[in-house]
Parts: structure tokens; sequence; C-alpha cells
């Protein structure tokens, strides 16, 4: 069967699961070509698959926010190139001829799976925001309701809606089905110890404040990837590396993090209490970091701040766990949808 496969840009989780997803499509026989666009399309592409690149609206982070007018700014200087890249995307869908369109939260493989009656799929863990039934301090926030418009506007009309999340919430609407996060194979393949140091994925904060609050905490050691800086006694300082992150994931005793659900799904997967701190402005993040306080994971606060860290490195202990699982249920699930 050929699938055109969409992946969302912004972010480098949902490339990462998507891989997982893709790999699997491969296996069974079919034929995928996918779209994307920035780092998401470049990562995808050195992975060895077919992509065709386009450019798509992205998001400005300011001090680490989402900076409205900055993002208009952004996407009005992106509109021309949306539009060039888009048209010349189209046409070679028009000659791959999908038979079916997943998308992971991508709007251009949707659209054109929609205007050509084309069955389309999703896989994501945003849509959770839309077609579940959240507790009301889940949803307490002025960004929910026009979070939620977002979402559904993004990927109206799919024939169905796959969830990838570590929480459960009642689902809501028709043609939904919540399944654990995506693991990579060398999450699954990981050798998961506690006697490591805490890990510390911080992309939004400043260098400064961030290194300075960890040197607060010298009998702790900390690994921290995502930012730069000049490494201190008890903070090591490491430039991505896909098997290396992994392997310190596995053997952290501890994560702090933002409120993003592909990091936050390995974490909690491989046991590891999670000290998150969403990004303001993108209610998404703030809503997984909230369930990971309230089902007793880990805790969050919107600011990463000295006395919040220090209650959650004192409290290790008392966190539970999720049961860690593969992939079966996803790849059984979109098996199922696409023999359908």
């Amino acid at each position: 069967m050929r699938i055109l496969y969409g992946v969302v840009g912004e972010g480098m989780g949902h490339a990462t699961r998507s891989k997982v997803v893709i790999r699997h499509l491969l296996a069974r026989g079919h034929t995928v070509l996918i779209a994307s666009a920035g780092r998401a399309a470049d990562f995808l592409s050195h992975a060895g698959f077919n992509v065709v690149k386009a450019q798509e609206l992205g998001i400005d982070y300011t001090d680490g926010a989402v900076n409205s007018a900055g993002t208009l700014a952004l996407n009005l200087g992106r509109l021309p190139g949306i539009l060039a890249t888009g048209g010349a995307a189209w046409v070679k869908f028009d000659t791959f001829a999908p038979q079916f369109v997943i998308s992971d939260f991508d709007s251009l493989a949707s659209m054109y799976g929609r205007t050509h009656g084309i069955p389309v799929i999703s896989i994501d863990n945003m849509q959770a925001i839309d077609r579940c039934a959240h507790a009301p301090e889940i949803t307490a926030s002025p960004d929910f309701e026009i979070t939620r418009a977002i979402v559904a506007a993004r990927l109206p009309g799919c024939a169905h809606y796959v969830i990838t999340s570590f929480f459960y919430p009642p689902i809501a609407k028709p043609n939904t089905t919540l399944v654990p996060p995506i693991l990579r194979d060398a999450v699954l393949q990981a050798r998961v110890t506690n006697d490591g140091p805490v890990l510390v994925y911080q992309t939004s904060m400043g260098d400064a404040r961030l290194l300075e609050t960890l040197s607060q905490f010298p009998s702790r050691q900390f690994v921290v990837y995502g930012t730069t800086g000049r490494a201190l006694a008890n903070v090591m300082m490491k430039a991505f590396d896909e098997q290396g992150f992994v392997d310190d994931l596995a053997r952290s005793s501890a994560v702090i993090a933002n409120g993003g659900m592909s990091l936050l799904g390995e974490a909690l997967s491989l046991g590891k209490p999670v000290y998150s701190v969403p990004v303001r402005g993108q209610f998404e993040q703030e809503m997984n970091a909230r369930y990971v306080e309230a089902l007793g994971l880990g805790m969050m606060s919107r600011e990463f701040n000295a006395d919040t860290l220090r209650r959650f490195l004192g409290g290790l202990g008392g966190f539970g766990r999720i049961v860690r699982s593969d992939n079966g249920r996803l790849f059984q699930t979109v098996d199922s949808l696409l023999a359908g």
C-alpha cells in the first residue's frame, strides 16, 4: 500500500516517534513517502527515508515562552516559501498517488488526503486535548479552549485518531484510540539502572539561570543536554547524541525536562521521576506536566526554581511508576486500520 506520511517539523519529538512507525510500515511491505519540514525533515532524510521537504508555520520562543508577536512576524516572512514549497510538494504527492495518509500533526499531507478523498489516520499526542475528557484541574487555563480549537482545526475529519499518551482520560469523541507512548528501539533495549546523574533536557530556559540553580546542589550530579554553558563541578554538559542520550536517560536517577510528550513518555516508561517545567504559552506541555504531578509520577512548576527542585530531589523515592510497554498495541491498531 502507498502511504503518504506527514510529520510536523516543529519539535523533534514528532520525528523520532514517526521514525518508529515508518520503519514498522516499511517492514510490513508498504511504500512510504514522507512530507515534513525543518529539522524533522533533515532527521528523517538522514535516516534513509524518502522525504519531500516543504516549509511550514513555526513558533517563536523568547525567554522560555511562546512569543505571539514574534510568531506572527516569523510566519508572515515564511508565507511565500510555504506557498511555493507546498505547491511543489503537492505535485510530488500526485505522482506518488497515495492510498492512505498518516499524519503526526502535519497539515499539508492531511489536507491533501481530505481534498482527494483519501482516508487520513492521525497519530499524535496533541489530539488528547480535543478528543478526551479531562478533570477541571487539568484544563484550568485561559489557553485551554483556544488550544483545543486549534488542535481540532488542524486535523479535522480523520478516519481515525490514534493518541499516544502516558495518561488515559475518558475518550469523548468517536473514532479515537489511546495507546502507550511510542518508544524508540534504543529505549526498548536500554538497560535501566537508577545510579546515574540527574538528566536535564531544557532548551527553553536561559543557560545562566539553569546552571546557577544546579550549582546550588553540590551533592547531586547532573548531565545537561540541549543547551550550552561552562561545565561545573557537579554539572556535565553534553552535545546531543541519540545513543548517548538514551544511555544517560536509562541510568539516570531522575529527569528534568519541559513538557513535550516524547521525552516525558520515554522517561516515565523507564521508571524515572520527572520534574517538568512546561514552555509558557504551550498548553499541551502544561497539560502533560499537570498529569505527571496528578498521577504522582513527579512534580511540575511554571518556572524552574531551586525550592521546587529541592523538594523533588528530596522525594524521589516516593514517586510512582507506570508500566513499561512496547509498541505492540500501536502497531496492531495501525495495521488493523490500514487493513480495514
